[in-house]
């Protein structure tokens, strides 16, 4: 909080950071789900699904740690998106107790689909990409701080 407030409006609701984003947070979901109902996804699965079309073929753990996601929420999310066809999983040979999960033919081909969610955003938001980019950089250095702190 900056020093400038005085002291009576330091807990004032619209006041605090973690409103903020917690408020936009529960706009972004609901602006994403009709969009993600139609590719057959929750937003969870959707982070997955873009961890993997940046890079397939990861295992379980480097998945969770990418996106935050300790291994039980991670797994029963990784049966789903199996179970509908997007994803497969395969233990290693050399050590069962890592999974690998990869793209199936339709999770790649779901990648086209889901190229209006991002345009959908940037036209709600009525930011410029630019501004989009900015605040997302933003927020990535503010998270790594909190996370050191």
């Amino acid at each position: 909080m900056p020093n400038s407030l005085p002291a009576n409006d330091l807990l004032k609701l619209d006041n605090q950071l973690c409103f903020a984003l917690y408020s936009a947070s529960l706009a972004m979901t609901k602006l994403y789900k009709p969009l993600l109902d139609k590719l057959g996804l929750t937003y969870p699965q959707y982070l997955v699904m873009l961890a993997l079309w940046e890079e397939d073929a990861q295992m379980v753990s480097a998945l969770g740690q990418r996106l935050s996601l300790d291994s039980g929420t991670l797994t029963p999310l990784l049966k789903r998106l199996e179970t509908a066809g997007f994803v497969s999983r395969m233990r290693d040979t050399a050590d069962e107790r890592r999974v690998h999960i990869m793209l199936t033919a339709a999770g790649r081909r779901l990648k086209a689909r889901a190229a209006q969610v991002p345009e959908c955003l940037l036209a709600a938001s009525q930011c410029s990409i630019d501004e989009l980019v900015a605040l997302t950089q933003q927020l990535r250095g503010l998270r790594d701080r909190l996370k050191m702190a």
